[in-house]
């Protein structure tokens, strides 16, 4: 799980080591992250499972195997935690799942009217990231 949140001297998240070891896990990880975006026990289970989907992404696993799990990810579109928002657009940048331009629009016009309050970064930076990456 989150071990701790960003703060005013460190704009990430810290998790815990077994994180690690579902990322090395790899594609048989797959399952279990779908099933526990189904029915999240917690907002740390959701970025938990969105940090190791953009890990696994960037260890080499196939986009295209992360782009499959669209319709789980795509529940927590219309969140307006900037965590989850940064890790879904990091996810949505690397998979480029046609679907998922317009929520990240979405995203970006929401946090313009409404910040997220308390945030310790932007997560229109990496949203906007994504929607240039889509436009590219």
């Amino acid at each position: 799980m989150v071990v701790s949140y960003p703060n005013q001297t460190r704009n990430y998240c810290v998790f815990s080591p077994r994180v690690n070891e579902r990322i090395k896990n790899g594609e048989s990880e797959l399952p279990v992250i779908k099933e526990s975006l189904k029915n999240p026990l917690s907002e740390d289970e959701v970025i938990e499972d969105l940090f190791i989907l953009n890990c696994m992404i960037d260890e080499g696993l196939d986009v295209n195997k992360v782009a499959a799990l669209y319709p789980e990810l795509s529940r927590y579109n219309g969140t307006n935690s900037p965590n989850i928002q940064t890790f879904l657009a990091g996810i949505y940048r690397k998979t480029k799942v046609p679907d998922a331009f317009g929520p990240l629009i979405a995203m970006l016009i929401r946090n313009s009217i409404n910040p997220p309050p308390n945030a310790n970064f932007d997560a229109n930076e990496e949203i906007g990231g994504a929607i240039l990456d889509y436009l590219a």
